[in-house]
Order: C-alpha cells, then sequence, then structure tokens
C-alpha cells in the first residue's frame, strides 16, 4: 500500500504584517492543494476499496473540505 507524507517543517511566525499575510495567502494555498490531492486520490479507489476504509463516493468531497485545524 502506498502513502503520501503530507507533513510540513515547522516554520517560525513572522514578525512583520506582510509576513503574515504572505505566511497564510501560502498555508491556504498549501491546505487546499492538499484537500486537492486528498480528493484526486480516493476518487481513484473502488468502490470495494472505498467500503473497506468506511467512506462511499458522496464522503470524498466532504473530507476534502474539512478545516484540517479542527
Amino acid at each position: 500500500m502506498a502513502s503520501i507524507d503530507t507533513t510540513r517543517p515547522f516554520v517560525a511566525e513572522p514578525r512583520f504584517p506582510l509576513g503574515r499575510i504572505v505566511a497564510t495567502l501560502v498555508q491556504g494555498v498549501q491546505s487546499w492543494n492538499d484537500a486537492r490531492a486528498t480528493r484526486a486520490t480516493l476518487s481513484r479507489l473502488s468502490e470495494h476499496e472505498l467500503r473497506d476504509i468506511g467512506l462511499t463516493r458522496g464522503d470524498i468531497d466532504m473530507i476534502g473540505r474539512q478545516d484540517p485545524r479542527r
């Protein structure tokens, strides 16, 4: 079975307002891309494989849209 490592290295909080804005923007793009990759990976699974992990096709969009900070 394949796995995807989506961990990111720790980055210190920027000191300047512009740095915080850029960091927030980058984090948003990374979160969007992680969700996109998750949806794409789950979409490639068969109905049997999805059932094995307790999901249905209808769950895929919901999973990709969940806020990872919750």
